[in-house]
């Protein structure tokens, strides 16, 4: 589902170039929930952003669902986040203006990917029944997280990718997001990447890797 092959990333500061990825290798399984872990600055949303096709890397290679993502241009870049990815940050990154329902099948519909039957079980896996004529500043900060990660999994995406996604929620609703959103990753057959700092969530998917020093352990 996703490959990547000695993958480099640097920046250029005034002191001198900063490496941040050093020929980073990275394989997710279709179905597979992997956690990616690393001090702050370790360079896992950069690692995510290449994966995404929202930066270019200096070197090497992200072959996702066959599509080799250097190879494209930027709108293919964009074609393929929009019909194969999906995304889920810290911020939820709602449409303020649409009901929750209208949010759920935002990227599907974009996407002429919506199925209302996946749409239907999304909904009620999430526990979002009552509460899609709702606005997003009407419901809780998990159920805004349920929200966004319905709408990344509502377009059938190939590949999950989520960045700190419970960083603004307490322990137990993380927990609870972090276990729906694994479980709902299994039932689609899609993969997960999620950049985390917390081990304990780590340790509710597949499998951790940690990247120190730009390289991943």
């Amino acid at each position: 589902m996703l490959k990547v092959t000695r993958l480099s990333k640097s920046y250029a500061l005034p002191q001198g170039r900063l490496s941040v990825l050093r020929a980073v290798d990275l394989a997710v399984e279709a179905g597979e929930s992997v956690a990616l872990t690393g001090e702050s600055g370790s360079g896992k949303s950069t690692l995510l952003h290449l994966v995404a096709g929202l930066d270019e890397p200096d070197g090497g290679e992200v072959a996702l669902d066959g599509a080799v993502v250097s190879n494209l241009s930027e709108s293919g870049r964009a074609r393929l986040r929009r019909d194969r990815v999906g995304l889920v940050f810290q911020q939820f990154n709602l449409i303020p203006s649409l009901k929750v329902g209208d949010n759920l099948a935002f990227q599907a519909n974009i996407a002429g990917r919506f199925d209302a039957a996946w749409y239907d079980e999304l909904v009620e896996r999430l526990g979002l029944t009552g509460l899609l004529d709702r606005y997003p500043e009407q419901i809780s900060g998990g159920q805004q997280q349920r929200v966004a990660i319905g709408r990344a999994l509502a377009v059938k995406p190939a590949l999950l990718l989520a960045d700190e996604p419970t960083g603004n929620l307490d322990e137990a609703t993380a927990d609870g997001v972090v276990a729906l959103m694994h479980e709902l990753v299994k039932r689609s057959g899609c993969g997960l990447l999620m950049v985390t700092h917390s081990l304990r969530l780590a340790g509710l998917l597949d499998r951790r890797l940690h990247l120190t020093a730009g390289q991943l352990s």
